[in-house]
């Protein structure tokens, strides 16, 4: 048996094409399109690129599945938890492959793809013992009526997933979509489209009916355009920047008024008040800043300290991001490489930006090795609300400190941005901890912790952070309609 705690350094890549009806097939032009290892800048392999052609088969091949009559329209709900459950069984069994896949091609230290694909795991599980329990009601009406509720599939979900999280962001869409009886179209993301390719062979593994699951590799402004705007898609869910989110939004609306979740950015505010053990809370603060390097919707980029120990936070801050590892992700450092040239090249221009507009950069800002696309851990102190890196979604491992005073004051301060995906507050105070909670706008808020999400809770954002929830009972309601059903009753006979 393996060792999943020790990577596959050199995974075989097993599958590049089109997973459309439960087989392998090339693009319908031909083209292909280059994924590229972050840690080295090489190119890895060559996969085939997918587009409108494409998309329209795939949708063609889920409708077809999604017909009334159909084996998938057929299949009981407990069966469809069973195959869920098969599926799981053997994304564990490849585990370590997928893993080391990922590491491969997302560039994210090995331990950490580990976590991700256990976690993705444990959604679908989750998922699997809803497809049984997801119920309607039976309200009672005024007049002589039986009336009931049904919730059905809403039909084919075209599903886009981010390069950051790609295995444990498919799960979140996968699993509740599959657990109501819908069929999906998938578009992984360009930078990190393998490990979904290798998941799409497992499906036909598992014994999921041809067209039930596709997937779709290929470029957002073509693959994905496609998808969402599909006259025969009836559902978006997408992960992913909040401008290519509005644009979905758009084009979701323009052809059907598909149903559309959207989990897009985040500028999270984490407040720490001065009664706090203050080493305990830089190694939280560090971490919820640069966690998976920065690449994290939910990131505590914005950390408000109290005046009161400001200097001596931001003084031990300094120290423990020095002591931030980076390097090789086949090794156990805490931070591999940012996913690609383009963000590489973003993250230092904010960087830069940030002491353009008179921030003190304490430690980092530049690039860490002469090889792939590290960044060295970053810190900022004497950040304002007003700098470009105090509002701009930075996506890399940067932690920006601010000073504050009062509780309004930093409520106040953290709702000024046009995000709202998560908070946090640290804080041995009931009260304080409780105001917090009720006063800031976020979907997610942490009291004494930091990135903390389970499978069984919703997660979503508030304002531009997006739409709908995913994860929890709540996330099925973004995958099922709810049908109303009216039954007169028969007048009793005389």
């Amino acid at each position: 048996m393996s060792d999943v705690n020790t990577p596959i350094k050199n995974p075989e890549v097993k599958f590049t094409q089109i997973f459309i009806n439960n087989e392998w097939v090339d693009s319908v032009s031909g083209r292909t399109f280059p994924t590229i290892n972050p840690a080295t800048t090489e190119k890895i392999t060559l996969v085939q690129e997918g587009d409108k052609a494409d998309v329209d088969k795939a949708v063609a091949a889920a409708k077809e599945a999604f017909k009334l009559g159909s084996p998938w329209r057929r299949m009981n709900a407990s069966d469809r938890g069973r195959l869920l459950n098969k599926y799981a069984d053997l994304l564990e069994r490849d585990l370590q492959y997928i893993c080391s896949l990922e590491t491969l091609d997302n560039g994210k230290p090995y331990h950490t793809s580990i976590g991700d694909l256990t976690f993705a795991i444990k959604v679908i599980r989750y998922y699997a013992g809803w497809a049984d329990k997801n119920t309607g009601k039976t309200i009672p009406v005024d007049g002589d009526f039986f009336c009931y509720t049904r919730h059905e599939p809403v039909g084919i979900c075209g599903q886009i997933i981010p390069w950051n999280y790609p295995m444990l962001m498919y799960s979140w869409k996968f699993a509740p979509a599959l657990a109501m009886g819908n069929a999906i179209v998938i578009k992984p993301a360009e930078q990190t489209p393998l490990t979904c390719l290798y998941a799409a062979s497992l499906v036909a593994e598992a014994g999921f009916p041809p067209g039930v699951v596709n997937v779709v590799p290929g470029y957002g402004p073509t693959a994905g355009a496609a998808l969402t705007a599909h006259p025969d898609v009836n559902k978006v869910a997408f992960t992913g920047s909040t401008e290519v989110g509005q644009i979905i939004m758009q084009a979701s609306g323009a052809s059907n008024l598909k149903r559309t979740t959207l989990e897009l950015g985040g500028k999270s505010p984490n407040v720490i008040f001065p009664d706090v053990d203050i080493d305990k809370v830089v190694d939280f603060a560090n971490d919820a800043a640069m966690t998976n390097m920065g690449q994290c919707c939910i990131a505590g980029s914005r950390t408000y300290v109290h005046e009161d120990i400001y200097e001596e936070f931001v003084k031990k801050t300094i120290e423990r991001a020095k002591k931030r590892t980076v390097g090789d992700p086949w090794t156990k450092v805490e931070n591999g490489p940012q996913i690609d040239e383009e963000q590489f090249n973003k993250i230092l221009g904010l960087i830069k930006a940030g002491q353009e507009d008179g921030a003190k950069l304490e430690c980092g800002g530049g690039r860490h090795g002469d090889c792939g696309y590290f960044i060295q851990p970053t810190v900022f102190s004497d950040v304002t609300d007003n700098m470009r890196i105090a509002r701009e979604e930075i996506f890399g491992p940067v932690q920006s400190i601010f000073k504050f005073k009062t509780m309004d004051e930093v409520l106040e301060r953290a709702n000024d941005t046009s995000y709202g995906l998560a908070a946090a507050i640290f804080t041995n105070d009931i009260n304080t901890a409780m105001t917090y909670t009720q006063g800031v706008k976020a979907g997610t808020v942490w009291v004494n912790c930091y990135e903390v999400v389970n499978a069984q809770a919703p997660f979503g954002g508030f304002k531009m952070s997006g739409l709908g929830r995913e994860l929890g009972e709540y996330g099925l309601s973004q995958y099922t309609e709810v049908k109303n059903v009216v039954i007169k009753i028969p007048e009793k006979n005389s």
